[in-house]
């Protein structure tokens, strides 16, 4: 649809993705930090991505991905624990999908930092100062420059 037939919705839309992928393509180290609902992102980091996976401007009419030359860090959070070994490894559709949409736009430096077993804190066994105290030398290994 021609952009003089879009509604003021469609506009802001529109405004809102444009302003969403000027900041993507000027950063030069994108960190992703995020819960884990019911093994994948929540919404509202897929309506985040749904914004930003955009022909054009991060993926190339030919379906190559145009946002190259970055790092990326994704900070995931869950009550699961999917790491290597453990029984529930095929579940960690969050981890896949947020490496598959990366890949896509271009950018394959992607560190992943898992803090898998999150749900100590919410059960009281542990504090939050405690959990990530334990993350802390991935997260600083995975967003040094």
């Amino acid at each position: 649809m021609p952009a003089e037939q879009h509604s003021p919705e469609m506009k802001e839309a529109r405004r809102l993705s444009d302003e969403l992928v000027s900041e993507l393509l000027a950063a030069d180290h994108v960190v992703i930090a995020t819960p884990v609902y019911n093994y994948n992102v929540p919404a509202a980091l897929k309506a985040w991505i749904d914004h930003i996976v955009r022909k054009g401007l991060t993926l190339g009419h030919d379906g190559s991905g145009l946002v190259t030359g970055k790092k990326a860090t994704v900070l995931l959070a869950s009550g699961g624990v999917y790491t290597e070994g453990s029984p529930i490894r095929d579940r960690d559709i969050a981890t896949q999908y947020l490496r598959l949409i990366l890949s896509v736009i271009g950018i394959t430096d992607v560190t992943v930092v898992a803090g898998g077993g999150a749900k100590v804190v919410d059960l009281g066994e542990q504090t939050m100062d405690g959990f990530i105290a334990i993350l802390t030398p991935q997260i600083e290994r995975a967003t040094a420059a």
